[in-house]
């Protein structure tokens, strides 16, 4: 489980926040979506999950330890992390890509190679004809494939999403969101995913956090945040006919 208990950064002192007074817990095997704008202080919150940015005040945990007593790199090693850049190295190929953390962690060159084969062959890629390949000979879908693949190396409890398809056209981004699904329904993890997009938060998601100007609006299971909204931001959001929702996943799913 990942709890966060009145976290908030701030840059200038107090005098604005790009995220303030953020509670919220996310259970084991449940998939959050931080859903808003850009500026609300969605991608903030996962980087001082994983300690790339430091909280100003309130407590982060993870399997009930305050991270701040963690060592930072053992944490972020701990914890997939996928994003919109992908940041694969151009140097290395994809097999290295993915195992990069394995190799820091010890693992022989056997094992690694066995490793990128089994994860390559999750996200549909064929170990035989991508492994020995190198990033710019991907198209932009395969690169995030293998960054999926790369986040799930260490076999991690949690995984962190920051709109990694967000630069995708959309039927790359169809593809890529039903690997999500089936990452959930074969590997159980906790994910924490960052979107704007309403119609992707609705796909993928056990749990919703609505998100605007550094605070959190409404918390809680689809259903609820869709029927019950708390304001009218959140009411507005969801406010597209329920026909051109229901179609978009009959298109989705179908």
């Amino acid at each position: 489980m990942i709890k966060l208990n009145k976290v908030a950064k701030t840059y200038d002192g107090g005098q604005s926040f790009v995220v303030r007074d953020l509670s919220l817990e996310v259970p084991e095997g449940k998939t959050l979506v931080f859903l808003g704008s850009s500026g609300c202080g969605k991608t903030t919150t996962l980087k001082m999950i994983n300690r790339l940015i430091e909280p100003s005040s309130g407590i982060i945990e993870v399997d009930g330890q305050n991270i701040s007593t963690l060592d930072p790199i053992k944490l972020r090693r701990s914890i997939g992390y996928v994003f919109q850049g992908i940041g694969l190295f151009p140097h290395l190929n994809i097999a290295d890509n993915i195992t990069v953390v394995l190799r820091l962690l010890g693992w022989s060159r056997a094992k690694r190679l066995k490793r990128a084969s089994e994860l390559l062959s999750f996200v549909n890629l064929k170990p035989s004809q991508f492994a020995s390949r190198f990033p710019h000979e991907l198209s932009g879908g395969q690169q995030q494939r293998v960054g999926v693949a790369r986040a799930l190396a260490n076999d991690p409890n949690y995984l962190l999403m920051d709109e990694p398809f967000g630069a995708l056209d959309s039927i790359n981004r169809d593809a890529l969101q039903e690997e999500i699904l089936n990452l959930k329904r074969e590997l159980k993890k906790t994910i924490l995913f960052v979107t704007h997009d309403v119609f992707e938060a609705l796909r993928i998601a056990d749990l919703i956090a609505v998100m605007d100007k550094g605070k959190l609006l409404q918390f809680g299971e689809v259903d609820e945040v869709i029927n019950q909204p708390a304001n009218d931001f959140v009411k507005q959001l969801f406010a597209k006919p329920a026909h051109q929702v229901s179609d978009y996943m009959a298109h989705i799913d179908g």
